[in-house]
């Protein structure tokens, strides 16, 4: 069975920077944990990273999310030091999800967790879901942060309608 885990933006600016939150500092040690169980398992490990560039204001998503983040090579875009770790893949995605996961092949499982639920998390599951109707995707709600309790429990039923299993709730 192949299995992989996908960590969505664990970022500095968005657990402690310019869009971080008390919920996404709760679930650190949750996401820390997964990444351990997967780690031991032998199992592959995929890092987003939230990417954009110095002219992230004058992008479309810098119109309506006027709050500077993730800017590349800085330190809000670097995934949070705890749970850095050696073996791991890192993808650096311009927008909300990415589209070429039809290029990191094919998994019997496929595990997201990460921030925020209602914006990155619900929009790589629905990509993966249509790409890989046959995986299993799922996302873990405790290793998972929304821009707020109410937009993250709205994407998790999101997911739930699609097809997507959510748990640890």
């Amino acid at each position: 069975m192949s299995r992989v885990l996908i960590v969505i933006d664990m970022q500095n600016d968005f657990v402690t920077g310019s869009l971080g939150s008390k919920e996404a500092r709760a679930i650190v040690p949750n996401v820390q944990a997964k990444i351990k169980e997967y780690a031991d398992r032998g199992d592959r490990i995929i890092f987003t990273r939230d990417t954009h560039e110095e002219n992230y204001l004058d992008t479309a998503e810098g119109k309506k999310l006027p709050v500077i983040h993730c800017i590349k090579g800085t330190d809000g875009w670097q995934i949070i030091p705890e749970l850095e770790m050696e073996g791991c893949e890192y993808i650096d995605k311009p927008t909300f999800g990415w589209l070429n996961w039809g290029g990191f092949g094919e998994h019997d499982e496929i595990e997201l967790v990460g921030v925020c639920t209602d914006i990155c998390v619900v929009s790589n599951a629905l990509i993966l879901k249509a790409m890989y109707p046959e995986a299993v995707i799922s996302v873990d709600a405790g290793c998972c942060a929304g821009v707020t309790p109410e937009k993250h429990e709205a994407a998790l039923e999101t997911m739930k309608s699609c097809q997507i299993d959510v748990w640890g709730e």
